[in-house]
């Protein structure tokens, strides 16, 4: 028999032996428990004792009553739950005063098992957008699971601190569903990046080279962006050289024809709309990796709970990220700003030439009096014969 269902016979054993446990346990709730028996049993006993059952007895003993009302409540709710199988809980109990300790393994146990569902269904729905080509359903599971996780950091009576996780997928990993559509874009972006001299500029603020599933695209972007940063003109030769400075045709990365493709080649969209599809792929990519870390980190049971949700909060940190840098790349124009909220001040290079206007001039210069006055006389015109 597996610990926790020794502790959760436990916790109704002890339930049922002395009722006052229960006012040790109002941070524990039926859907703690995992089999459903357990669940109907919990929950009828704490309704049993909002009720004001069991009576006190004069010598302090606790009533058959108590146990009978309990099982008779349970099994308007759920089956299987008999006389007979109360007294095997109350059997299990080694001692009611350890009740708290008990409901702790049970609230233990249930934080690895929802940690898992929910890292699960993360994992199924980005798998579904990386097919279907959306991200509403797995942002909306990450908010949730991250709700989720903040509040069994308060059941369990800690903090949440993010912490870095010990098992953690790689993003960069070509998906399997859907990963030729993916390298399409990505080359595309490529060629719309080489072809246009304004394309850099419109995503350099915000994609990233981790965001490439395949990694030769990911290497030509950072030779991109290099080039860019540098301010040297972009085009099919400016990135073959920079590809053979970096090393990536000597050790076979890409090659000289892939980069003539790529510079050869122009396709629909621009940087700006390929620049999304990409980062879309990478943050679905990203939740995924981060689903199967948080799922492999709650199947190890030898992880305290505090552990598991601090290091599940920063897998999710992750696909924060790549989700604040897609927001920024999708939007169309930066929001207005808030009621109250200074507006963002004219550019540096503006502000300087507004000076230099305003400067006044130096002594050895002519009196801008003198100098006006003398713009405003008209030179003799020219005699003609």
């Amino acid at each position: 028999m597996r610990p926790l269902l020794q502790a959760e016979q436990a916790v109704l054993g002890a339930v049922l032996l002395d009722p006052a446990q229960l006012d040790h346990l109002g941070w524990l709730e039926p859907t703690h428990f995992y089999r459903p028996a357990h669940q109907a049993l919990f929950a009828a006993l704490r309704r049993l004792r909002s009720a004001g059952q069991p009576a006190s007895a004069a010598d302090g003993t606790v009533p058959l009553t108590w146990l009978t009302d309990a099982v008779a409540e349970a099994s308007k709710h759920v089956r299987g739950v008999t006389a007979v199988y109360a007294h095997t809980l109350v059997s299990a109990c080694p001692r009611p005063a350890h009740a708290a300790v008990y409901g702790r393994m049970v609230l233990e146990g249930a934080i690895h098992r929802t940690v898992t569902e929910h890292a699960v269904r993360l994992h199924q729905l980005a798998r579904a957008d990386q097919v279907c080509g959306g991200t509403a359903a797995t942002l909306h599971q990450v908010d949730t699971l991250a709700a989720v996780l903040v509040d069994l950091t308060r059941r369990w009576g800690t903090e949440p601190r993010p912490a870095a996780p010990t098992v953690l997928s790689p993003a960069g990993t070509a998906p399997q569903a859907g990963a030729a559509p993916v390298a399409d874009d990505e080359r595309l972006l490529l060629a719309a990046l080489v072809s246009t001299s304004s394309g850099m500029d419109e995503v350099d603020g915000w994609l990233r080279p981790q965001d490439f599933a395949v990694p030769a695209h990911a290497q030509l972007y950072r030779c991109l962006s290099a080039l860019h940063h540098r301010g040297e003109p972009v085009d099919r030769l400016t990135l073959l050289w920079e590809a053979q400075r970096r090393g990536l045709l000597a050790d076979g990365t890409v090659t000289g024809e892939e980069i003539a493709a790529i510079g050869d080649g122009v396709g629909p969209g621009g940087a700006q709309w390929l620049g999304e599809q990409v980062t879309r792929g990478a943050l679905l990519r990203t939740a995924a990796a981060s689903a199967r870390a948080i799922r492999d980190l709650a199947a190890t049971d030898a992880l305290p709970p505090g552990q598991l949700i601090n290091q599940a909060l920063g897998a999710l940190g992750a696909v924060d990220d790549v989700r604040q840098r897609w927001i920024t790349g999708t939007r169309a124009e930066p929001p207005p700003p808030a009621c109250g909220e200074p507006t963002a001040g004219p550019p540096d290079e503006q502000i300087r030439a507004a000076r230099a206007r305003s400067t006044p001039p130096s002594s050895s210069s002519p009196p801008a009096a003198a100098a006006s006055g003398a713009a405003l006389v008209r030179p003799p015109a020219r005699s003609h014969p």
